[in-house]
């Protein structure tokens, strides 16, 4: 948080994968899916909105290790919160449960209390969970290239109206 109260948008540095590459934008939006978006999140608060998140994903991939995803980004959110501030968080981590890289957009119209930095109610949501191996650093690629897109208040905006998927889809790869 600067001195005057307002919150800057931490940078993470975008990685390149081992062929040397960074991610492009429509690469990234290929990540996301219809079934893994959820523009009405009913939760109020941190745990609830992982939960639903979490059983998004598992109901959609089909994985039978809910409990454990939980548990991973709980533990993950006890090291300090992934709020990043201006309404925005990225929850993620890293499990056995799961086989590929995997991104659940949640958007809260209301709000989660999710601690984050600013103090302020969360409303956007990029949940993202990767196996522990991951050869092309993909997992890094995509939190770097998710913090880019959404640090300006445009940007904000537009996700926090796309009504349906090909919006949503659209703003992500369209850098």
């Amino acid at each position: 948080m600067i001195a005057d109260g307002t919150v800057s948008l931490p940078t993470i540095p975008s990685l390149p994968n081992r062929a040397g590459r960074f991610m492009t934008s429509n690469e990234l939006a290929s990540y996301f899916s219809e079934s893994l978006c959820l523009f009405d999140l009913k939760a109020t608060n941190k745990r609830d909105a992982l939960a639903e998140m979490v059983e998004k994903i598992c109901e959609d991939r089909n994985l039978k290790d809910q409990d454990i995803i939980l548990e991973m980004l709980l533990n993950r959110e006890s090291l300090g919160s992934t709020a990043i501030g201006k309404g925005v968080a990225f929850p993620h981590g890293r499990t056995l449960a799961v086989r590929d890289l995997s991104i659940v957009f949640g958007r809260s119209n209301a709000g989660v209390e999710f601690d984050a930095v600013d103090k302020k109610p969360t409303h956007l949501f990029f949940l993202i969970i990767a196996p522990p191996q991951d050869k092309d650093n993909l997992y890094l690629q995509v939190l770097g290239k998710m913090v880019d897109i959404i640090k300006e208040d445009s940007a904000r905006d537009q996700f926090m109206t796309a009504e349906d998927f090909s919006t949503l889809q659209s703003l992500v790869g369209s850098e």
